[in-house]
């Protein structure tokens, strides 16, 4: 008998932390509302609605990402978000990434040289993302996006052009580096 309430309450316990502690950060109810987000905007992959119910593709609406702006208006640097990510690969755009950690002194000093570096760029072909990296706003798709490249440290950069990686790069960079690497790759 004592026992089987121990087994029961295992069981039950057991049910009850797997259902708080998902691998994947998410809830039932924030999966259902950006579905819903999704439904109510009338989007599919590759169409969108403006104002007037005219569909349009998405190329015309690549600018419209969703992240926090951290650094400039022509070349602009956002906070990662998965879906901001997702255009930038479609719009076929040169993508930088930092993989950033708040914990991080190196991180805490080289950032503001590369938001300076896209304030000072004028191309509308390259994008930027701070990408959090094993600190505590590191998300699921933040953690695999740093497996997918091979990240290894915090205040390590990424570029990608047509989807593919084209450099890797964990030295610490000023922001006459910045603006020559995301030149070189943007001009090609």
């Amino acid at each position: 008998m004592i026992f089987a309430l121990i087994f029961v309450a295992v069981v039950l316990f057991g049910g009850l932390y797997i259902f708080f502690n998902k691998e994947d950060g998410t809830d039932d109810y924030a999966e259902e509302e950006r579905m819903d987000d999704d439904s109510v905007m009338g989007k599919d992959d590759s169409m969108m609605q403006d104002n007037n119910g005219s569909m349009m593709d998405d190329t015309i609406m690549q600018e419209s990402f969703t992240g926090v702006l951290l650094a400039g208006s022509q070349t602009q640097l956002f906070d990662f978000t998965k879906s901001d990510y997702d255009k930038a690969l479609v719009s076929k755009k040169v993508v930088v990434l930092y993989f950033y950690a708040n914990w991080c002194p190196i991180c805490k000093a080289e950032f503001p040289k590369a938001q300076s570096a896209f304030n000072e760029l004028n191309n509308p072909d390259v994008v930027g993302f701070r990408v959090n990296f094993n600190d505590n706003e590191t998300d699921q798709h933040e953690k695999d996006l740093a497996r997918q490249f091979g990240v290894a440290y915090q205040h390590t950069k990424v570029i990608l052009k047509n989807g593919e990686r084209v450099l890797k790069s964990p030295e610490t960079w000023e922001k006459s580096r910045y603006i020559s690497e995301i030149n070189a790759f943007a001009m090609n």
